[in-house]
């Protein structure tokens, strides 16, 4: 089964990329690895989800944005790979989940991104990855997940 269908079984549609928003480019291939910016949290809709884990976000919301980061990392993938079959492991995330300096839950918050990668590529899709919670993130958003990811050569 390739990724495409999987994405179809899983009803994913991948979004636009996102572009950037200062001075940096979506994704550099060098060596056979994807690295892929930090990617923030867009609804279906395009609104981004922002505020806070530990105050107005609760932990199903928060495994949500991180769930939309992990599509906004595919829709770079994509992007930037042209077939998401290029792909050979996940290598790593880097969660970022703006949160209060009470709040530890932020792998919970992580695996909605994690999961999503699991259920689209299977055993390739299991990763290592940090999970850190940081007092803000652009634009106010509640979760920010940047990637690294080993390809096939085009």
């Amino acid at each position: 089964m390739t990724i495409a269908q999987r994405l179809i079984d899983l009803g994913i549609i991948l979004p636009q990329p996102a572009a950037p928003v200062a001075a940096y480019v979506p994704t550099v291939e060098i060596g056979g690895l994807l690295h892929i910016s930090g990617q923030l949290p867009f609804r279906e809709d395009g609104s981004l989800m922002t505020g806070r884990m530990g105050e107005a976000v609760d932990m199903d919301e928060g495994a949500e944005a991180a769930r939309r980061c992990a599509i906004m990392l595919l829709a770079q993938m994509q992007a930037a790979l042209g077939d998401l079959d290029r792909v050979v492991r996940i290598v790593k995330l880097g969660a970022f989940i703006s949160s209060t300096a009470d709040f530890t839950g932020q792998p919970k918050v992580a695996n909605g991104a994690s999961e999503l990668m699991q259920a689209v590529f299977g055993e390739a899709g299991r990763h290592a990855r940090s999970a850190v919670g940081v007092p803000v993130l652009p634009l106010g958003a509640v979760v920010e997940i940047d990637g690294i990811v080993a390809v096939r050569p085009a």
